[in-house]
């Protein structure tokens, strides 16, 4: 991600912790810093854990406030 430009600054722990607790579940070890020898494969695998994630947030936040 440190390319990726945060509008909030303080939000890029935040997200790095989510990134790699992403990757925890999926088997994927990813490292502080460049992890640019990972597959695409794998790389895959993290982002669409994080959108999964992010989903399952949204649709409880609904459930709890609806």
């Amino acid at each position: 991600m440190s390319k990726s430009k945060v509008n909030v600054p303080e939000a890029r722990a935040a997200l790095d912790k989510f990134k790699m607790e992403a990757a925890n579940e999926v088997g994927v070890n990813l490292k502080q810093g460049y992890n640019g020898d990972i597959t695409a494969r794998q790389a895959g695998s993290v982002g669409g854990q994080m959108v999964k994630k992010m989903i399952e947030s949204y649709e409880n936040s609904i459930k709890n406030n609806g």
